[in-house]
């Protein structure tokens, strides 16, 4: 008899076959909100205090760390980064489609490196953006300027090796799943990271305002 997380993999890996686009965007949802609380747990971001008088489910999901910010992040993996990978990553995948030479599967990770993770990169920022407060184009734009090469060094220092690392032990079946675990554990550490970076730049300019006052 199958083990039960092999049988669940089975019902996700039919799920996927069936319902691609569908499945991809449920589980880019649930990660992405997963990484911001989880997030805020890791970095011990202190817990916004809701009214006392509030519902006791209000005061729950304020102590776990459940706000609009993990919301709208579900939402940012549901309408934006699961068709977008969707797209590009199957895109990939056909074009090199029982290509197994070295050559290929170098092209492969070039490809991408060079034309799948700019998009991917500037499409997670200006989404970052808009869910940070950016009210206009301007700001959208110089928000992807910013940050676009730090975040582009880091894809292109991870994708090749979780690429090469797919390319010689996962069965192509089961990337999706790979990729998205790899992403979850990243996404969630470098959210982590960011808070508490963060928060330790809150504490010296609170700290340097105190200073100034005395």
């Amino acid at each position: 008899m199958s083990s039960k997380p092999s049988t669940l993999l089975a019902s996700y890996l039919a799920e996927l076959n069936s319902h691609p686009l569908r499945t991809k965007a449920i589980t880019n949802a649930t990660l992405c909100f997963l990484q911001e609380v989880l997030g805020s747990h890791i970095a011990r971001v202190p817990a916004k205090r809701p009214s006392p008088n509030a519902p006791i489910l209000m005061q729950f999901l304020a102590r776990s760390h459940v706000d609009s910010r993990a919301f709208k992040l579900a939402l940012y993996g549901f309408f934006v980064s699961a068709p977008l990978g969707h797209v590009l990553v199957g895109a990939l995948q056909k074009a090199f489609a029982g290509k197994t030479s070295t050559g290929a599967k170098i092209a492969q990770i070039l490809a991408s490196n060079l034309l799948v993770a700019p998009i991917q990169t500037a499409a997670y920022l200006a989404s970052m953006a808009i869910i940070s407060g950016a009210k206009s184009f301007e700001e959208i734009i110089n928000t992807v300027k910013a940050g676009f090469m730090a975040v582009i060094r880091i894809q292109w220092i991870t994708s090749p090796l979780a690429l090469t690392f797919a390319q010689k032990f996962v069965p192509v079946p089961l990337w999706t799943p790979f990729f998205n675990l790899v992403q979850f554990v990243l996404g969630t550490y470098f959210n982590a990271r960011v808070k508490q970076l963060r928060a330790a730049a809150a504490r010296k300019a609170e700290k340097a305002k105190d200073e100034g006052k005395n």
